[in-house]
């Protein structure tokens, strides 16, 4: 018996029927095993585009300023075919209300809305990626350590919900002060059994986002052409600029380095400031939150996709770091070694790492501590 493969109509790499008398042969004979071999292929292909066609999202503070405008980015991201909105009951503008008025835009994301806790389980069940923007935001005077005190509360809860009905999800983290509040979910999961460092994300691609923004004004270059790594975390200080492995090539002097630097740090504080407490960086982050899902969805997908995330992957004695990382079918697949530092940055990395660890331990600290 020989078998013949065929790739599509008129194409075989080797070629054969079925004519001994197997079993199968018997029942079948002269039928190409070709024939058989298509409907295995047709029917895999078939199955495989049903479940990369069924892409649900759930989106948690979906009510709130950064939430809305998520979700109306998330709205019209063509990959996802459900979109599930969760906030508390007592939002300003219920999620009923946010789902509804999603739901006219001619997008295929299917949009449904949840509110309160006994929703969260039919929010989270079956989404393949969850986003938590849940929290208060950060007002003019307030610390992200005051911040910390609010939202970490806010944050472990809905990790818990996460981590029992929706274990297999990829959980990407908004909420502010992110350098705490990643590694307390992290033990959320851990606690539960179900923890995996590659699908437990904290969103600071707007660090990144705001690099190449300022460094193109600087270099009066097109913004569309300018790459920046951030590293390190996703506050003042352990906000790193790679600027030394910036394309194109940059040649600042340390003067301008350094209010580069400063400028990226601060950039959310100026954003709070100049709100003058009506609110913070909501836009910016909605958008770079909605940037990072469909880096996150395209490599879920297959394709190649790369950002920079902030993550349970040890950089030194620091347990979490950012880095530019690439993402596959169950979230970061490689991580970007950080090597090839300039003066000025290994400096600044002494700086990153001394804050770090005392953000990541506040987190730990908090998850773990008996309620």
């Amino acid at each position: 018996m020989t078998v013949t493969i065929m790739m599509g109509r008129g194409t075989a790499l080797s070629s054969c029927l079925l004519t001994q008398d197997t079993p199968s042969a018997k029942l079948n004979r002269g039928t190409p095993c070709s024939y058989y071999l298509s409907i295995i292929i047709y029917y895999t292909v078939f199955v495989s585009l049903i479940v990369m066609s069924s892409f649900k999202v759930a989106l948690l503070g979906a009510c709130g300023g950064i939430g809305q405008p998520l979700a109306l980015l998330l709205k019209l991201n063509q990959k996802i075919s459900e979109l599930a909105l969760y906030d508390i009951k007592q939002a300003r503008t219920p999620c009923a209300g946010v789902a509804e008025d999603l739901s006219h835009i001619n997008t295929p994301a299917e949009v449904k809305g949840y509110a309160g806790e006994e929703e969260l389980e039919a929010c989270l069940t079956g989404s393949k990626l969850i986003v938590m923007t849940a929290g208060v935001p950060r007002k003019p005077g307030m610390t992200r350590d005051d911040l910390f005190a609010i939202n970490a509360g806010i944050a472990k809860g809905l990790a818990k919900a996460c981590a029992k009905y929706a274990p297999e999800a990829i959980f990407c983290i908004v909420t502010n002060p992110v350098n705490s509040i990643v590694p307390a979910c992290a033990e959320v999961y851990k606690q539960a059994g179900v923890f995996n460092p590659n699908k437990v994300l904290g969103v600071s691609l707007l660090d990144t986002i705001r690099a190449e923004t300022f460094v193109a004004k600087q270099t009066k270059t097109d913004v569309n052409k300018v790459t920046v790594p951030v590293i390190g975390g996703h506050a003042g200080v352990t906000i790193m600029p790679w600027f030394s492995h910036a394309t194109p090539k940059v040649d600042f002097d340390e003067a301008t380095l350094t209010t580069l630097d400063k400028h990226v740090q601060n950039a959310g504080t100026d954003v709070v400031n100049a709100k003058a407490g009506a609110g913070s960086a909501t836009l910016a982050m909605a958008y770079a939150a909605a940037q990072f899902v469909e880096v996150v969805i395209r490599g879920m997908h297959g394709e190649q996709a790369s950002a920079s995330t902030y993550f349970n992957h040890p950089y030194g004695d620091v347990q979490f770091f950012s880095y530019l990382c690439d993402f596959g079918p169950e979230g970061v697949s490689k991580v970007h070694p950080i090597e090839g530092l300039s003066d000025h940055e290994s400096g600044r990395l002494q700086e990153v790492i001394g804050k770090l660890k005392v953000d990541i331990q506040r987190g730990i600290d908090f998850a773990n501590k008996q309620e």
